[in-house]
């Protein structure tokens, strides 16, 4: 008969780790749910299509305004405004894209449900998020020195409800799903208004750029001459009108130093040369069988006759 084997000693309890705590995050409850309903609706090819043309119009709107012509006149199609909101919205889905990379590449790299945080960053999240909603908030009211540059306002709006939930979220553990749902859900829509409102200051500020470059290019522009049927009585002193001798011809007048911008809807834009927001006079004109156009290269050596 063998005598009792001893138990085994019990191990020695592991030393309290030292250094900044570790803070358990509780797994993001109702965020699969409110992912799951904002991406039925934003791959609704309607939502899509509504979601360009209003970037395309917002770009339109600016470039045009910077001339003084209200886009209802032109006439622009959807297609029109289609085409011209990937220059508006280029560089905002650009850098989304990257900043999802980037959310994406941390979010592997880190501890999953684990996250070392120091006692300042317990207060010091919230207090941020706090401030930059509020400094996005505050644009709506009136501009400061910290909110009037360019998408600054609602980037910090979007910023700092993220914050504020995340700060949340390692506080209040016991909420049910339909609270976590609501939660995010509420976060999802700041965000998503935040990012709309600094792609659409993106946008109009893409159209009156656009706009002073075309007026630093337009000498670059072919001349357009205009002839007509009748006078036309431009106010702009820099377009010359040229009245034709000949009784019989189809077009009386004739009209020098005009650059066109644009043909849409049946109408035609034109500036006269040397334009300049100061001083300058947008031409709108109707498509007729009473006008017609000659174009001539601006490097061009020819002169114009002295009569029609």
């Amino acid at each position: 008969m063998t005598a009792a084997e001893p138990a085994p000693a019990e191990p020695a309890p592991a030393p309290a780790p030292s250094g900044p705590a570790v803070v358990e995050i509780p797994p993001a409850r109702g965020l699969p749910q409110v992912n799951r309903a904002f991406g039925v609706v934003l791959t609704s090819t309607t939502v899509v299509t509504a979601i360009l043309f209003y970037f395309g119009w917002s770009r339109a709107y600016y470039f045009y305004d910077y001339f003084g012509v209200d886009t209802s006149l032109l006439g622009l199609t959807t297609t029109d405004y289609l085409q011209l909101s990937v220059d508006g919205l280029f560089v905002p889905l650009a850098i989304a894209a990257c900043a999802v990379l980037a959310v994406l590449w941390i979010g592997v790299r880190l501890p999953t449900g684990r996250l070392r945080a120091s006692r300042f960053l317990t207060y010091a999240v919230p207090a941020a998020g706090v401030l930059l909603l509020a400094n996005g908030l505050s644009a709506i009211v009136w501009q400061t020195p910290f909110n009037r540059r360019l998408a600054v306002a609602p980037l910090c709006l979007a910023a700092g409800a993220v914050l504020l939930v995340l700060a949340v979220r390692r506080t209040r553990t016991d909420a049910s799903d339909g609270i976590a749902a609501l939660d995010w859900a509420v976060v999802f829509v700041l965000v998503g208004l935040a990012l709309f409102w600094a792609a659409n200051d993106y946008s109009a500020a893409v159209g009156r750029s656009r706009a002073e470059q075309l007026v630093g290019q337009l000498p670059t522009f072919p001349d357009a001459t205009l002839y007509s049927a009748a006078s036309l009585s431009f106010a702009d002193p820099r377009v010359r009108e040229t009245t034709c001798e000949d009784p019989k011809a189809t077009y009386g007048f004739r009209y020098d130093n005009l650059k066109l911008v644009l043909q849409s809807g049946g109408q035609y834009l034109l500036l006269p040369t040397g334009w300049s927001p100061r001083d300058g006079t947008a031409i709108l004109l109707p498509r007729t069988d009473s006008t017609r156009f000659d174009f001539t290269r601006a490097d061009a050596t020819v002169e114009p006759p002295p009569t029609c």
